[in-house]
Formats: C-alpha cells, sequence, structure tokens
C-alpha cells in the first residue's frame, strides 16, 4: 500500500485545502486512535499528548483532531504551544501511547500540518503510518458514552521541558558572562527558549517572541537569519541563536555577525566530543552535507554516512548505525545521547558547551575548515524523460564527477512531486562548479 497523505514528514498543506481542513483531521484524530487501540495492552486505555506552535489555525486542528481521538475512545492530553521536540520529550516522560504535532515547522503561517511521535519520542514507523491511511478508507464510526476519551490540559508543559533543556548543559558548566540573542521565529519557543538560556546564566535579549498567529517565520528565525545577525551586531553580543517555527532547527550567528549553518555546527559538535574523548563510530549527514565537512569528519578517523534529504532519513541511519550524532544544513541536528529527536535548543546547548569546553569562538572552532560553494540548479524538463537512460546525460555526469576527482562532487536529484531534476555541484571554486552545474543542465530536454 503506498501512502497518499503521510510524506517524509507527516501531513502537511495549506489550511482550508484538502487534507488540512477539520473534517480530515477529525477522521485522521479516529483513524490514529482506532490504531493505537488495537496496539495497546488489554485493558489499557490509550492517551495522547497534542502540542502545537503558534499559527491561527493551531486551534482549529487541535479541536477537531480532539473530537476524533475521542470518538475513538482516546484521552487527549493537551499542552498548547511547545517545540516539536518538547512533544518528543513529554510523550516518553508521561508515558503516553503517542504524541502529536500540529506545526508546519518553517512553513509560512497559511500552511500547517501534523505530524506523530512514538511511545519513546521518536517519529512513527511507516507501518503505523501505513496502518492509520487503512483505517482512514473506513468509514468513521464512534464509542459507546462510556468510553469517550476526555481531555485534559497540562498546565506545567512548558516548565516540565525547560528543565529538560537545562539538564542535557553539563552540570558543572554555566552560562554566566555570556550575552546571547536568542530568535524564537515567533513561533513554539517563544516562551521557553529564552528562559533556558537565563537561567544557565547568560544575559539574553530576545527577538521573534510576539507571535500573534500570523507572523510565525515572518522575516525572523532559522529559515531567516538575517534579523538576528542585524540585533547581534547592534547589541555587541556574543552569539546568536535561531530557531524555526517549531524549534527543531538552528541557526548560530557570531560575534561578527557570521552565520554558521548545520553542516558547520555538525562539524563543531564532533569535534568536541572527539577532545573529549567519547567513542563516536561515525556521523550521519544527508545528501547535501558539504563535502568539505564530511572531508574534515573524516579526518578524525571516523565515518561518515550519508542519507536522503529530511531528519527523519538521519535518524533512521543513525539507528541502523547505532551512532548518536547527525545532522543537515538546515539547522536539524540530532545528538542522541541527549534527545530521542532534533531539538534547536539543545543542540544549541551542546555547541555553547563545546566553546566554552575549549575557551574558543565558533570561527576557532570551525578551524581551516572552509565550506564549498555549492551551486543548485532546478531543471524542468519535458514530460517522459528519464535522466537515468540518457547516455548523454550520463557521460557528462561522468566527465564532470572525473574533473573533480575529490574536490567535489555532483549529485542529481529528480523531484517527487514535480518534473523537476535538481543538478547540485559543489567544489572548492564556486565558478567551477557553476560552469560544471550548467554544462549538465544544459542537456536536459526542457518543456
Amino acid at each position: 500500500m503506498k501512502k497518499q497523505y503521510f510524506g517524509t514528514d507527516g501531513i502537511r498543506g495549506e489550511v482550508g485545502q484538502f487534507p488540512i481542513v477539520p473534517e480530515f483531521m477529525t477522521r485522521l484524530g479516529y483513524a490514529a486512535g482506532k490504531v493505537l487501540t488495537r496496539a495497546a495492552k488489554p485493558g489499557e486505555r490509550c492517551k495522547i499528548l497534542i502540542g502545537k506552535d503558534t499559527r491561527v489555525s493551531g486551534y482549529l486542528l487541535e479541536a477537531s483532531l480532539e473530537a476524533g481521538f475521542a470518538a475513538a475512545g482516546v484521552d487527549v492530553m493537551l499542552c498548547g504551544p511547545i517545540p516539536t521536540p518538547g512533544v518528543a520529550y513529554l510523550t516518553k516522560a508521561l508515558r503516553l501511547s503517542a504524541g502529536l504535532v500540529i506545526s508546519a515547522s518553517h512553513n509560512p503561517y497559511q500552511d500547517n500540518g501534523i505530524k506523530f511521535f512514538s511511545a519513546m519520542g521518536d517519529k512513527l514507523s511507516d507501518d503505523f503510518e501505513l496502518a492509520i491511511e487503512a483505517e482512514l478508507e473506513l468509514p468513521m464510526g464512534c464509542v459507546s458514552s462510556e468510553e469517550l476519551g476526555k481531555a485534559f490540559r497540562i498546565d506545567d508543559a512548558a516548565g516540565r521541558y525547560i528543565e529538560f533543556c537545562k539538564s542535557t548543559f553539563p552540570g558543572e558548566l554555566n552560562l554566566k558572562g555570556m550575552k546571547l540573542v536568542v530568535d524564537c521565529a515567533n513561533g513554539a519557543s517563544y516562551h521557553i527558549a529564552p528562559h533556558v538560556f537565563h537561567e544557565l546564566g547568560a544575559e539574553v535579549i530576545s527577538i521573534g517572541v510576539s507571535p500573534n498567529g500570523r507572523n510565525i517565520n515572518d522575516g525572523c528565525g532559522a529559515t531567516a537569519p538575517a534579523a538576528l545577525v542585524a540585533k547581534v551586531k547592534e547589541v555587541g553580543a556574543d552569539l546568536g541563536i535561531a530557531l524555526d517555527g517549531d524549534a527543531d532547527r538552528l541557526q548560530m550567528v557570531d560575534a561578527t555577525g557570521r552565520l554558521f549553518n548545520g553542516d558547520e555546527l555538525l562539524y563543531v559538535l564532533t569535534k568536541d566530543r572527539i577532545a573529549r574523548g567519547q567513542a563516536l563510530g561515525g556521523v550521519v549527514g544527508t545528501l547535501m552535507t558539504n563535502l568539505a565537512v564530511e572531508n574534515a569528519i573524516k579526518e578524525f578517523g571516523i565515518e561518515f554516512e550519508r542519507a536522503n534529504v529530511g531528519d527523519r532519513y538521519v535518524l533512521e541511519l543513525l539507528k541502523q548505525k547505532g551512532w548518536i550524532l547527525g545532522g543537515e544544513g538546515s539547522g536539524h541536528l540530532l545528538c542522541l545521547d541527549q534527545h530521542s529527536t532534533g531539538d534547536g535548543t539543545i543542540a544549541a546547548l551542546q555547541v555553547l558547551a563545546a566553546m566554552i569546553h575549549h575557551k574558543q569562538t565558533l570561527a576557532q572552532l570551525l578551524g581551516t575548515v572552509q565550506i564549498f560553494p555549492q551551486v543548485l540548479l532546478n531543471v524542468r524538463y519535458r514530460a517522459g524523460y528519464n535522466w537515468t537512460i540518457d547516455e548523454a546525460l550520463q557521460a557528462q555526469i561522468t566527465l564532470v564527477e572525473s574533473d573533480l576527482e575529490d574536490q567535489g562532487r555532483v549529485l542529481i536529484r529528480a523531484s517527487g512531486t514535480e518534473p523537476l531534476l535538481r543538478v547540485m555541484v559543489e567544489t572548492k571554486d564556486g565558478d567551477v562548479a557553476m560552469s560544471a552545474a550548467k554544462s549538465i543542465a544544459n542537456l536536459v530536454p526542457t518543456i
């Protein structure tokens, strides 16, 4: 069976357009509730946690999902706006059946989505999602009145999660003397992340902490770090921390205004763990991880593996390998010795700990690692075109790879949703990368 609704990171779309509509969300809650109930131990009553970001549509979707779960006989625990990784933590800490987040992450407020967490605080398996999809094909029912689910509100959810984040920072360290700007993207961490860093001793200047339901990710946060760069320079901060709407992504800015993306921060974390004698085995990146970072990590004498783009795939490969560190350039960073999922706030704390351990700035920790320019061209191709059997294109790819040798790489990916071929070339020389990418893209038959 092929999934119709679940993508690589749950269900997502524009609010008011199917499937992000009240009717479907009620059916989704019911279907998920039925699947959870079937998987439960005999006599066990299922409970699910629902968290959300600050989008105005969160109220609508939350109420619809709550009704569906209640109709399936599942109790609902509501915790209001909270980061996605906060839902993962609380689901596990409270020994609940599952967790659910209403969020479209870094997307604009007009979008929203649903993602599930298992009882252990990690992403639900494909099998579970397929079971929900199968249940959605059946008519919706309702349990008897005595079996209906109830709704409860967790009033101290934010406080519990704040304490958890703080517990991941080394107990012998503090942030006293550090001046930080924290950009919460007017999203789910607006009332959480600033408190975490402040309670660990830092002077915190907060931006992106005035959500109105419509300004999430709007010119702020990890996907629009210019505001953070400007604020860091304006107030003379030591560091800037940018999270996205659901606070699972991280970008950082140093005192000079220099931006550090997820690839660079993954290298810093790797370097720190190895310096402190932690056995890593290897590190997981994605198909888009910068080659300079891969080469630098391999110089530590550990393995580096690439997963498909998306933190879900990074997590899957980490579990398969039994490793703990992984991430991608967009800012999803996984430290599985600290949390079961990617967490922007916790990742920032790990980077800050590395800076304190080594008494170095981010630039000093990155050292001589110079990120390779990446040129990405999107080419819309003719209907029926198959690039994998285009001999001329394949020959050009081989030629470019031969010319680059080990000083660059080529990545060709077809979009899964539209007739687009993504041609990426990276090497030390940006002009060379652009020329090579064009030489490949020009061979694709366009519309």
